[in-house]
């Protein structure tokens, strides 16, 4: 039964440690796991001579196919390893990513069992870096494919992502004037300095989406100072805007504001915008997501599908978790948007066995 399979599966992937940097050993047994079902399985260094491979597997000896499921294999640290409660999975992985990953082998191997599917229109993409940047997928775009769809697994509440939001992530250096903390006015505190910009940054109107919604400012790191009778000589911070519409816009904004103030540098490390997704499948619930992923590091002109199950707002924690029943009706979900996908791919409407409530019927 898919029951039993999809946790089994789960629990031996949530074993592995698997955080970002470390991800051979999880690599290492995925290549094992589905080379022993017959898929051709490829690991590809990220960069020459490094040992954290993606790992590309499928069916036959074409390694082009049609649609792609792909979900990422390292998490956040630290490692906590699998537990049930209920019917409750808890544990790092749950379903950040490990529980979508778990979810789509199942999938494509029910297809495979059923004869839905046949050599050439699948292939499983499990990469690494995904919560650091992303190498992993940036270097799936030296791998000379494309696909007609992708398939992304990501804690989305078992809902089909509308889109989700960009980032523009920036540093704030400030350089002030030492004096002693009883003259005020013989230096200049950056301390002081900071914390105004940061004020003012958080009061502006950004831009918003009626997709997405608002862009959303966060001072994740703040430095400054040496004592407390001293101005601060120095001060800096570390920042990031979540970019629901209009990138050019909101970079304009800021530097802007950051201009008005004395002695203020600003230093971006990076920018991408919002990203709309594909959602056309009858039955499935939607919802827009705020947090970021590899969808826009793929580059191609693929459909963009982003599902699975568990919360974002349980992963990352001590307590990330995702539920068996989510799990479970995930693998019909996949199953419905590799069949969807495959059928708009040959230009038809064959929608048999692609319901949710059917696709959820046949893993009881």
């Amino acid at each position: 039964m898919a029951t039993s399979r999809v946790v089994a599966l789960l629990k031996q992937l949530m074993e592995i440690s698997s955080t970002s940097d470390d991800e051979h050993g999880i690599g290492v047994f995925l290549g094992r796991y589905l080379t022993a079902r017959g898929y051709t399985v490829e690991a590809t260094p990220i960069s020459p001579g490094s040992n954290r491979c993606n790992i590309y597997a499928y069916l036959g000896e074409t390694r082009q196919a049609r649609t792609c499921l792909t979900s990422h294999m390292d998490t956040v640290p630290p490692h906590i390893g699998f537990a049930i409660e209920g019917d409750v999975i808890y544990g790092r992985g749950s379903c950040d990513d490990k529980g979508p990953m778990a979810a789509q082998i199942i999938a494509v191997e029910e297809l495979r069992a059923n004869g839905k599917i046949k050599h050439g229109e699948i292939s499983l993409l499990f990469v690494v870096g995904e919560e650091k940047g992303g190498p992993g997928m940036l270097a799936v775009n030296e791998m000379n494919l494309a696909w007609e769809a992708v398939i992304f697994g990501e804690p989305t509440e078992s809902k089909l992502a509308v889109g989700h939001k960009g980032h523009y992530v920036f540093e704030l250096f400030v350089e002030g004037i030492a004096a002693h903390s009883g003259y005020p006015d013989e230096g200049r505190s950056a301390n002081s300095v900071l914390v105004s910009l940061l004020e003012e940054l958080k009061a502006i109107t950004y831009p918003v989406s009626q997709i997405l919604g608002p862009c959303t400012f966060n001072c994740g790191k703040i430095e400054g100072g040496t004592a407390y009778n001293i101005l601060a000589a120095n001060a800096y911070a570390l920042c990031s805007i979540r970019i629901a519409a209009d990138l050019e816009v909101v970079e304009k904004q800021v530097v802007k504001t950051a201009d008005r103030h004395p002695g203020v540098t600003l230093k971006k490390i990076f920018g991408y915008s919002e990203t709309i997704l594909d959602h056309n499948i009858e039955g499935l619930e939607t919802t827009a997501v705020s947090y970021g992923t590899d969808v826009p590091r793929l580059l191609g002109d693929h459909k963009k599908y982003l599902y699975g199950p568990g919360s974002i707002l349980h992963a990352h924690g001590p307590n990330e978790q995702v539920r068996i029943p989510d799990l479970i009706d995930s693998v019909g979900v996949y199953k419905q948007l590799v069949l969807r996908s495959l059928a708009e791919e040959r230009g038809c409407d064959d929608r048999s066995g692609l319901s949710t409530k059917q696709g959820n019927a046949a893993n009881q």
